[in-house]
């Protein structure tokens, strides 16, 4: 304790990133209390800003403290700080937020600092222990309420309308807090204090299970959900960031009439588990799972399928994994409970729609497929999906990020000199927003293919951009013309735009994803992307750093019958290739025989070139195979032969089929020869899992191969893997153990997803380097 004032130190300090709505202003107000020091602490549009009072040595401990201890949800990007004059005060106070920003070095602060973004928002966080033991405590006042919360859990992204983030900037505006939760709030010793969205029975959101025409049904709405779902009701659910339906996973019935009704026919449904325990009844829980399941993201896991699991053949059929998740607010966890098995959690749409997130909306568009609908009053602001990751080695590889993740920023190597908003991709769209240190990759958009998902891409845009400040002085895009992302950028936006082509962007976004600026040898696998030479490109070498590169090789181009029918329709891909291997002597094929009646119009597209745009796409070239081999002549969502392709793959069968590879420059790979050597060994009667596997090694060994070459004429040694063709795992685990035993440097994904909805992030950098660079 000071007994000579003249020994007194006062510091105005700054801190920002991930600093409000996590319990950092009672977490300073707690430490300056340990520390013996005067002052106040607040929330601003940067972040939070703290004066603080005491002895030098005391404040010292206290700077530290701020850095290296900071609560579990915090992300504390950068801590600023000069002298003030000391003013006598005593006692410390969280003070009411500032309507502006308030610079902690005005004097000093160095041009590369510049920028900075607002205040970070934080990502929607699964229930922590504590709450759920009061949801499950007789005595507490919250037992059983679904929308129990503290500072260190709850929702944060999917109610915030603006920035500082206080309670009258969220949707919990309308709940005015009764006296127990306010004394709760004003306590620095209680784990809510200051927590924005606290709430209880008393004076919180209200649940209520309500029918089809929006009716109020009777008895506890828990109960009574739980008891339509136990009958084989399928349910409707308002979780944290849209509807979801909910059938039971172990009733065919149920599950059958679900898909039905929601118009998806063959992909995978994602189950809700209680805990580890049930889920392990459902999946093998390999290395990393049960971190990925129990984190505070809770995304949806893909995991290893356990053959007696006790789920309907209609929730993912013929698949090897399952996609599984945990509770993440109370009202899941309640409902999980009270039910005592898992069920299906698929999101709230029909088939290509985006999620429905407003209530008269969601009734509307689900009342023909949901019995039943749990809902409540809290308004959803971000429309925002369950984010979908696999795991490669232990580590995340996302596959949709999203709810959990979003807005968490990815730093960047080098800042933004100027702030960019780049507009993704077509297909599985994010946008990306980056200002300072940071580009802020949206959550999930989708397919930008009808006016819905288009107006909730523009509306994520316009939201992002207030929350963080910004107002974009580049826009990035791809190079497609005829996509939407692409029209936008051109159409609605004020600043310089930046094309930039889809494949470098790929590779980009995993080079950000690393921490890395390149040069590097890209290896860009995909479905499609438009090339600067006007084909159709997907299976890339590239020589790329974040400026610029140079298309070193690619797998062979075939023309693609129907064009973009040819996505849809995998056995017009079989057609190309037989045609361009073996012309007019085609093998007595089952594909052949199966689409007899237009296979001589799909050849005769194929050979004059009429609406058969050329591609090196290797999702195609997957498609081609997965028709001839697994009978996969049509698809009902994107990726679909492919991976039954892989799930065909016999894990024992170390042969792989040989592959040219054309000296160049350009490299070709033939991935022709890929599709001779299957018909060859369908013909000799190989079994398909064999063959499976043998295509999978053999492209493979082309790809290292060829890796290998460039290497010998760049001197590189870092390769970077992108595109949705390495969500593969046999594939990537390939590629990687080939590289990685020839001593290559292997960069991929673990932040955003190899996919097109890492995309935007890749658009973002090039764009800043390329500005930055002129």
């Amino acid at each position: 304790m000071l007994t000579d004032p003249k020994d007194l130190v006062r510091m105005r300090i700054r801190v920002e990133g991930v600093v409000q709505g996590v319990g950092f202003r009672p977490f300073v107000y707690g430490l300056a209390g340990k520390y013996g020091l005067a002052g106040f602490v607040g929330n601003d549009t940067r972040g939070v800003i703290v004066e603080a009072e005491g002895s030098a040595p005391a404040l010292a401990e206290f700077a530290a403290a701020l850095a290296h201890q900071p609560p579990p949800l915090a992300v504390v990007e950068r801590i600023t700080s000069e002298r003030t004059a000391p003013t006598g005060e005593r006692g410390f106070r969280i003070i009411d937020s500032l309507p502006g920003p308030q610079p902690a070095v005005p004097k000093q602060q160095a041009p590369e600092t510049a920028g900075w973004p607002q205040a970070l928002v934080a990502a929607d966080t699964a229930t922590c222990a504590a709450c759920l033991a009061e949801i499950a405590d007789p005595s507490a006042r919250r037992y059983r309420y679904p929308f129990t919360n503290c500072t260190d859990c709850g929702p944060r992204f999917t109610i915030v309308r603006d920035v500082p983030y206080d309670r009258c900037r969220t949707t919990m505006a309308g709940f005015a807090m009764c006296a127990d939760c306010a004394r709760e709030y004003a306590d620095p010793a209680d784990r809510r204090f200051h927590a924005q969205p606290v709430c209880c029975p008393a004076c919180g959101p209200t649940l209520r299970l309500v029918d089809a025409a929006g009716r109020q049904l009777a008895g506890d709405p828990i109960v009574a959900a739980a008891r339509r779902l136990h009958d084989g009701k399928i349910l409707a659910i308002k979780g944290l960031g849209g509807y979801h339906l909910a059938v039971r996973a172990d009733l065919e019935r149920a599950v059958a009439a679900l898909r039905a009704r929601k118009h998806r026919e063959d992909k995978p449904f994602a189950i809700m588990a209680a805990d580890l325990a049930a889920a392990r009844t459902l999946v093998r829980l390999e290395e990393g799972a049960e971190r990925a399941l129990t984190g505070p993201a809770r995304p949806i896991v893909l995991l290893p399928r356990r053959v007696d699991a006790p789920v309907a053949e209609s929730v993912a059929p013929g698949a090897r994994e399952l996609g599984v998740m945990l509770p993440y607010t109370p009202l899941h966890h309640l409902l999980a409970r009270r039910l005592g098995r898992p069920f299906v959690l698929t999101s709230g749409n029909l088939s290509d729609e985006p999620i429905a997130y407003r209530d008269e909306d969601a009734l509307q568009r689900l009342a023909p497929v949901a019995d039943a609908f749990l809902v409540h009053d809290r308004p959803i602001q971000v429309r925002t999906d369950d984010s979908v990751v696999r795991l490669f080695r232990g580590r995340v590889l996302p596959v949709r990020r999203s709810r959990g993740y979003v807005p968490a920023p990815i730093p960047v190597k080098r800042p933004f000199p100027r702030p960019v908003l780049a507009c993704g991709a077509e297909l599985k769209n994010t946008f990306c927003v980056g200002k300072g240190p940071h580009a802020f990759v949206s959550h999930h958009i989708g397919d930008l293919e009808n006016y819905a998902t288009l107006r909730s891409f523009t509306e994520g845009i316009e939201h992002f951009c207030r929350l963080l400040d910004v107002r974009p002085q580049v826009v990035a895009h791809d190079l497609h013309p005829e996509y939407l992302s692409t029209k936008y950028a051109l159409e609605n936006c004020d600043a310089e735009p930046v094309a930039v082509q889809h494949h470098h962007a790929h590779i980009a976004s995993c080079l950000a994803d690393n921490g890395a600026t390149g040069p590097v040898i890209g290896v860009a696998l995909d479905g499609l992307g438009y090339g600067p030479d006007g084909t159709l490109w997907g299976g890339e070498l590239l020589i790329a750093d974040l400026v610029d590169f140079e298309r070193a090789g690619h797998l062979e181009t075939v023309p693609m019958p129907g064009g973009t029918a040819a996505i849809r329709e995998p056995w017009r891909m079989a057609a190309a290739y037989l045609d361009a291997l073996y012309g007019d002597d085609v093998p007595d094929l089952a594909v052949v025989r199966r689409n007899a009646e237009r296979w001589a119009a799909m050849v005769s597209l194929a050979r004059t070139g009429t609406n058969a745009p050329l591609t090196s796409s290797a999702g195609r070239l997957f498609d081609a195979v997965a028709a001839i081999l697994c009978g996969r002549d049509a698809i009902s969502y994107e990726g679909q032969a492919a991976i039954e392709l892989e799930r065909r793959v016999d894990p024992h069968e170390t042969g792989g089929y040989a592959v040219t590879v054309q000296d160049g420059p350009p490299l070709i790979i033939r991935g022709g020869d890929l599709v001779r050597a299957t018909v060859g060994d369908l013909a000799n009667r190989v079994g398909h899992g064999r063959i499976a596997a043998r295509f999978h090694n053999g492209l493979a060994r082309a790809l290292i191969h060829a890796v290998q070459l460039l290497r010998d004429r760049t001197g590189l040694r870092t390769v970077a893997l992108s595109g949705g063709v390495f969500q593969n795992m046999t594939l990537l685990e390939r590629v990687v153990t080939g590289l990685e035993r020839l001593e290559f440097r292997v960069l991929v994904h673990s932040r955003v997803p190899p996919n097109d909805g890492g995309i935007s992030l890749g658009q973002a950098v090039i764009a800043a380097a390329r500005i930055g660079s002129s």
